[in-house]
């Protein structure tokens, strides 16, 4: 049995241990809320055509595919299975396909997941083909991004690396590492 001169003590460290659980309670760090998935949607359409258009009205990118799912949490788009055509500087288009894509609010970056082949073929030039998974794609100013697998195709030519970095303006696209070229010869005319 505790003594009567000790419960001021005891009462005094159960206040200690309270006040201890109350302030850790009040400055604890909220949950992270993990993404998994499409998001909680806010509305869904099937077998869709989206026509995103630039602040100068022209055509920034436009996506098909078989469902859109919108976040009702921050207004992004996730889509499955996409077809998509993305306008270069010069007009050309630029079309393409991937496992998924994500789309932020304003349309300035799109994210395509998995598997990734992108395909132009611009007047008088000849046609490449993209093909890398998870790309990053900024739509307005017409570049991408990854730091996967990337191979570059055109006509007698197929160059693949780690890392790619590209603006479709100015058609440039630079493999970071482990960069290999092949040349294919054309057969001479005798």
């Amino acid at each position: 049995m505790i003594d009567r001169r000790h419960w001021p003590i005891v009462a005094l460290l159960v206040l200690l241990a309270a006040g201890t659980q109350l302030l850790l309670w009040l400055i604890r760090e909220p949950p992270k809320d993990e993404f998994v998935g499409p998001p909680r949607s806010d509305y869904t359409l099937s077998n869709f055509k989206l026509t995103a258009l630039g602040d100068d009205g022209k055509l920034s990118f436009r996506m098909t595919g078989p469902l859109l799912t919108r976040s009702d949490k921050d207004n992004s788009i996730y889509v499955t299975t996409p077809g998509y055509v993305m306008v270069d500087g010069s007009g050309r288009p630029w079309q393409g396909k991937s496992d998924a894509a994500w789309v932020d609010k304003g349309g300035t970056i799109m994210q395509l997941r998995g598997a990734v082949v992108m395909h132009s073929e611009p007047e008088g030039k000849d046609p490449a083909t993209i093909t890398s998974s998870d790309v990053t794609v900024w739509p307005k100013t017409s570049k991408l991004s990854t730091d996967a697998r990337a191979t570059i195709e055109q006509t007698g030519s197929t160059v693949s690396g780690t890392g790619l970095r590209a603006d479709l303006t100015t058609q440039t696209m630079e493999l970071l590492a482990d960069v290999h070229n092949r040349f294919e010869t054309k057969p001479r005319a005798h």
